[in-house]
């Protein structure tokens, strides 16, 4: 018997079933049914149909000033040792990282270099041997303090790391 293939996987998951479990940013869980290939998931809930979630906190605050240069998504040497130690010490489960700018530039640039700079932080956790359940940029979205100060902007440029355990 051949398995039928939609016209949406396109030969990604080459017809392979590959469940896995999704942690949303709030800690619930998710079954992905098909890989993520068709999107399709599913809430994992109790047997009383309550959502499954695990607790979700900010666990590290990384400001983008001390580890990246200005317009820069490269992480420096002392900034990739700190994280590095941060990762391999943590007893989380999993990790959500966002990235965050100030407002100096466009929307969009702000976009991508907050997920970049994001992708960073995410990678220097994968080597650690962390897992990574989500990794995204919210540009200029989200801020913590006003951005018409240098302090602020500059609290602003930071990467959040979302320990859940």
């Amino acid at each position: 018997m051949v398995a039928a293939q939609s016209d949406s996987q396109q030969g990604l998951d080459r017809g392979q079933y590959v469940p896995s479990i999704w942690v949303d940013p709030d800690g619930c869980e998710h079954w992905v049914m098909d890989d993520g290939a068709e999107g399709y998931m599913t809430p994992h809930v109790t047997r009383q149909g309550i959502p499954v979630c695990r607790e979700g906190t900010v666990c590290a605050l990384v400001r983008s000033d001390q580890f990246f240069d200005t317009d820069s998504a490269s992480i420096n040497a002392e900034g990739r040792a700190s994280l590095l130690e941060f990762f391999r010490q943590s007893d989380a489960l999993a990790f959500i990282i966002t990235g965050h700018t100030d407002s100096d530039a466009s929307d969009a640039y702000n976009m991508r270099l907050s997920l970049a700079r994001a992708n960073t932080v995410a990678d220097i956790a994968r080597t650690a041997g962390a897992a990574i359940s989500d990794v995204r940029g919210l540009g200029e979205r989200s801020p913590i303090a006003s951005n018409t100060t240098a302090e602020g902007k500059a609290r602003n440029r930071r990467v959040e790391i979302t320990c859940i355990k």
